[in-house]
């Protein structure tokens, strides 16, 4: 840090807001902790509002003053202590059940509470409103948040890599057990339209099957894998699904069509694992079993390397603040990190390729994700 301060700053503190916003994760408080202590260091007297229950918080004017001690403490723990909640952004321009108009309530709380900036830790419907009020002439820094690891514009999020931790475990705990008993065992991994939670954990854990968002399967030969697995004299198979797992046949439905399907199996099957796990035994004769870790994927203390690039990434923010460059998502990319616009990242996803490098890497090593090829 430069250490310098500006006019502006001698003639009152710098006011800086914290808002975290939609699913929580794993270093939310650890990333909210890098950006205080750096701030803190570049000038003591810097002042930070948590904005309460994220974009709630900011449009019905809920905060709280904090200090130095409330960022001691926390790099190891869960969840958020300024809370969330989600606010799609699609309702961002609708007013609420008694009128109000929540972009003008946001802009009037940020100006109400004197801020200078308002840093965003959140998914992509969250920058997305954070691309919003920066377009409506806030001064607003966006950070990376979610365990699917799905924002455009940066190779890693903070809280992905516990998420793939935790549900590696879980699926190490199953081989044995699977093993044992000579089934079919479907876990159900985090990941409504993209995959890199179950890609990652599939890889890691070593399983058999992965099946994706972004790869339509063909159950038959799903079947064939697990066959030609019981062939080979392998009396077991691991399968790494994502919640978002969609079949050949259903992807080729128009999206109405695809609602009205997914709404009509729902009546029939809790999630995808177990329309997966019904068809399967249908054409494979074998016990089926279903795992879901669900909510667990986003628990618990972060793991040293989320721990490390929120830091990093909380450190940066607040370099960003020092030399009043706002509208940027703080991304990591090839170890460096780099401000990214935010309206260059605003609503885009961050899918897998299905050609890429990392799925041919586990098609070579024999992982199947229920394709011909």
């Amino acid at each position: 840090m430069s250490g310098k301060i500006s006019k502006r700053r001698k003639e009152r503190n710098m006011r800086v807001g914290f808002l975290t916003s939609g699913g929580d994760c794993q270093a939310l408080n650890a990333t909210m902790r890098g950006v205080a202590k750096a701030l803190y260091e570049w000038d003591p007297k810097t002042e930070i509002i948590g904005v309460l229950d994220g974009y709630k918080g900011l449009i019905y004017g809920h905060c709280r003053e904090m200090k130095p001690s409330d960022f001691s403490g926390i790099l190891t723990k869960g969840g958020t202590i300024l809370g969330s909640s989600r606010m799609p952004f699609k309702e961002m321009r609708t007013p609420d059940e008694n009128g109000l108009d929540k972009v003008k309530a946001m802009k009037d709380n940020y100006y109400k509470w004197k801020l200078d900036c308002l840093v965003v830790l959140g998914g992509n419907g969250s920058q997305k409103t954070a691309n919003l009020l920066s377009q409506e002439g806030l001064n607003v820094i966006g950070l990376p948040k979610t365990i699917d690891n799905d924002i455009w514009g940066t190779d890693m999020t903070f809280g992905f890599q516990s998420a793939v931790d935790i549900a590696t475990n879980v699926i190490d705990q199953i081989h044995t057990t699977a093993a044992s008993h000579g089934r079919v065992f479907i876990i159900e991994i985090m990941g409504h339209r993209v995959g890199w939670i179950t890609l990652h954990a599939g890889i890691a854990s070593g399983a058999d099957v992965i099946l994706l968002p972004e790869i339509p399967y063909d159950i038959d030969v799903v079947a064939k894998a697990i066959k030609k697995r019981e062939k080979e004299g392998k009396n077991f198979t691991i399968m790494a699904v994502a919640e978002g797992a969609i079949s050949k046949e259903d992807a080729a439905l128009g999206k109405k069509e695809l609602k009205k399907k997914q709404a009509e199996d729902a009546k029939i099957y809790p999630s995808v694992a177990y329309k997966i796990a019904a068809e399967l035994k249908e054409r494979t004769g074998q016990e089926m079993r279903i795992t879901i870790p669900g909510h667990t994927q986003r628990g618990g203390s972060p793991v040293a390397y989320d721990r490390v690039i929120s830091s990093r990434l909380g450190a940066a923010a607040a370099r960003l603040i020092e030399e009043s460059k706002y509208g940027f998502l703080v991304a990591f990319k090839g170890n460096e990190i780099v401000p990214v616009p935010l309206a260059e990242i605003a609503g885009r996803l961050k899918y897998i390729d299905p050609h890429g490098s990392i799925v041919k890497e586990a098609k070579a090593l024999g992982i199947s994700f229920g394709t011909k090829d």
